[in-house]
């Protein structure tokens, strides 16, 4: 009797959690519904957000976050993948398991804190070396140009990284530990050398698994809201420069939703494709 119940009790379970993803979206499509009957598509290719005027477009929104969660994975993605290539082939086992515990341990900490930190003391720093030495050396380039405020969308992808980086280092290690050990020994009774084990056998094995890390990564990295907005500057504009204040989608909805007096508005806040808060009616 269990053997047959227990394969229909997870499938049940496992549509449950699907159905609840259809339900948010059948949800956020009927609130954004009298948006899209307005603006169209013009809504994801305007460009001017004015709530007096009732003018909606999206486009500096869509930009600031694909642009901020580039910049993340950029920097977390290969810092990531190779902690955790230390984590689990390099380190001694002791070591390996500290590191673990306290990279993991970072993803405890609230947005709202990381935000914080990025405040008062990352944007500063940024500002004062990192951000001045590219402006000075890579000025002349237009995404590098300046000046360097220190909030933007170069600390926003900081912080980004930082925040995704306990999901990347965590998914990756779990699936390089499960590369079986016969693939390890095969390489080296062929003379191979550590990093060959590693580069050969190791890392082609977890690719697939190295792939959804990032990817999760990703997911992360686009719908924070409370770190994200307090560095990025929360400017209404598409500059080519990573260095200039910009905006995502899950901002605006933090910084607007509560502000919006209009069907319209708040349609239009409910049509971002991002993270928008629920609402009945």
């Amino acid at each position: 009797m269990l053997d047959l119940a227990f394969p229909w009790t997870t499938r049940v379970l496992a549509f449950i959690g699907v159905g609840l993803l259809g339900l948010i979206g059948l949800l956020l499509a009927l609130n954004a519904r009298l948006a899209f009957e307005t603006f169209g598509l013009g809504f994801v290719t305007g460009t001017t957000w004015d709530p007096v005027r009732d003018v909606y477009g999206a486009l500096p929104y869509v930009a600031g976050t694909l642009a901020s969660s580039f910049l993340a994975l950029l920097i977390a993605a290969p810092v990531g993948v190779l902690a955790a290539v230390y984590v689990a082939e390099l380190a001694p086992r002791r070591v390996g398991v500290a590191l673990t515990f306290l990279i993991e341990l970072l993803a405890a900490i609230p947005s709202v804190v990381i935000g914080l930190w990025g405040v008062f003391v990352l944007s500063p720093f940024l500002r004062a070396t990192v951000e001045s030495w590219i402006v000075d050396t890579l000025g002349w380039i237009p995404l590098f140009r300046g000046p360097a405020f220190g909030i933007g969308l170069f600390a926003a992808g900081v912080i980004l990284a930082i925040m995704i980086l306990p999901t990347i280092v965590s998914i990756s290690r779990e699936v390089i530990v499960a590369v079986p050990r016969s693939q390890r020994e095969a390489m080296l009774a062929l003379g191979a050398t550590r990093w060959e084990v590693v580069s050969g056998a190791v890392l082609p094995y977890a690719r697939s698994g190295i792939i959804g890390a990032v990817i999760l990564g990703l997911g992360r990295a686009l719908g924070e809201t409370m770190a994200v907005t307090m560095v990025i500057g929360n400017r209404h504009d598409i500059s080519l420069s990573v260095l200039q204040p910009g905006y995502t989608m899950a901002a605006a909805i933090a910084n607007e939703f509560a502000e919006a007096t209009t069907d319209l508005y708040l349609s239009a806040l409910f049509e971002e494709p991002g993270p928008a808060p629920l609402a009945l009616g």
